[in-house]
């Protein structure tokens, strides 16, 4: 079984080489414990999504931050935004997720929120790498951490989702289609818009430990596309493994990505006047959602790949809206951290103030076509600095005269380069990619 460490919102590093087994949770809950407890006393909370795994690493890392003399309370199976706002909740030192997001079942890892709910402070995190260095030592019995569950985790985020719409907001009349992908918000997810008055049909809300990601949920659209037609509804909504990635269908069956429900929620807030300041995408984000906001006027930054970079560029120019097209949508006026549930309620605010359908409210973002080819390389000299790989990358985008735009960079997690090239002509933008692609593929033989 592969064991990947994952974790945007947690430690990162070194801490990423080790794959994640049994007794690395041990050793890791040991050494987040002993970090935490320099702080005070030490609570931590402990969530997970709902892969067969996480019972097993649950108990392990249980062990280890109450061998280290920490305070555990398990919220079992919630999405991760869940858990950063819980740790606020419990005025805990830290919460601890055990999930591997959008991934398959067989992996899994883990991610870290301060008692804020934002990311672990960097000291903490130096912290607890030097730690698992050194050998566990177990404190004495008398301080010995205990565990508790708190069993109204669901019904208490539920309400706070509830919170970020308007009093008195209903949904009536709405026919909805949520695809939990058998995952984390399979419980809290239909509740919410069904407590908000729409009509709820529920795709992938039967998890085994096995099946989540498994063609559904935010990753595999196809299900929830047909659904959506099948039953005439509004719309549908996609949510990944562990809740803190949304995609949406509109009632024709076409799929609305992130950069799309990023501009309909950036949109309604610029038209309250609540947006404050710009709008945060990525490097990877369609040049049509960067076209669309300067049509309102509307500042916009890319950051890097990820929403750790996203978060990390709305701090900095203390903005409120950011996201990637991926669905990873951070809305700082309700949450902390992306939260997908949040996500998915604001866009629907959007749509009812200015009565539009999905359908209707994405057609003022004209996306440009954009092509993407990955190519493998043997992990030698970066192709990316090569002379000719450059000078092809500087013509191109000369060629398109400000009207697209190319962007070459290597995979953080696999030997590949990605080429992408984004314009107005599909057809001119699929050779460009391919002449570049082609290059970079002769200078990485």
């Amino acid at each position: 079984m592969s064991k990947k460490y994952f974790g945007t919102d947690g430690i990162r590093g070194r801490v990423g080489e080790y794959p994640i087994t049994p007794d690395f949770m041990l050793k890791l809950g040991w050494a987040a414990g002993m970090a935490f407890r320099k702080m005070g006393a030490c609570k931590v909370l402990v969530g997970k999504d709902t892969r067969i795994s996480g019972y097993m690493f649950e108990s392990a890392l249980e062990a280890g931050l109450t061998s280290a003399g920490a305070d555990v309370m398990l919220l079992g199976p919630m999405p991760t935004p869940a858990i950063a706002y819980l740790t606020r909740t419990f005025h805990a030192e830290a919460g601890i997720v055990i999930s591997a997001s959008h991934n398959p079942h067989d992996d899994n890892g883990i991610k870290f929120f301060s008692g804020k709910g934002t990311k672990l402070p960097d000291e903490v995190e130096l912290m607890i790498e030097e730690l698992l260095d050194t050998p566990m030592t177990v404190v004495e019995s008398s301080k010995i951490g205990k565990v508790s569950r708190i069993n109204d985790a669901s019904g208490r985020y539920i309400e706070f989702c509830k919170s970020s719409v308007p009093t008195g907001t209903s949904f009536t009349g709405m026919k909805i289609v949520i695809d939990c992908a058998h995952g984390a918000t399979y419980k809290v997810a239909p509740s919410v818009f069904r407590e908000l008055g729409a009509e709820v049909v529920v795709l992938s809300a039967q998890p085994n430990g096995l099946n989540i990601n498994d063609n559904c949920g935010s990753t595999h659209m196809g299900p929830l596309q047909a659904a959506v037609v099948a039953e005439h509804a509004d719309l549908g909504i996609a949510f990944d493994g562990d809740g803190d990635r949304v995609q949406m269908v509109d009632h024709t069956g076409a799929v609305v990505d992130g950069d799309e429900l990023l501009f309909i929620i950036a949109r309604d807030l610029h038209e309250c006047d609540k947006l404050q300041g710009g709008v945060v995408g990525t490097l990877m984000s369609n040049l049509g959602l960067e076209l669309a906001l300067a049509d309102l006027g509307v500042p916009f930054v890319r950051a890097n790949v990820g929403d750790r970079y996203v978060i990390a560029e709305l701090l900095e120019r203390n903005w409120i809206v950011g996201g990637e097209n991926s669905g990873h949508v951070v809305c700082f006026s309700h949450t902390t951290t992306g939260d997908a549930i949040i996500a998915a309620l604001q866009v629907l605010m959007g749509l009812r103030r200015r009565d539009e359908s999905l359908a209707q409210a994405r057609q003022a973002l004209r996306k440009c076509p954009q092509v993407l080819i990955n190519v493998r390389f043997g992990g030698g000299a970066n192709p990316l600095e090569h002379p000719s790989v450059k000078e092809a990358s500087e013509r191109v985008t000369k060629a398109m005269a400000g009207r697209g735009r190319v962007l070459l960079r290597k995979s953080g997690t696999e030997p590949l380069v990605r080429v992408m090239v984004e314009g107005e002509d599909e057809t001119l933008v699929r050779g460009y990619a391919e002449e570049l692609a082609k290059l970079v593929t002769e200078v990485s033989a």
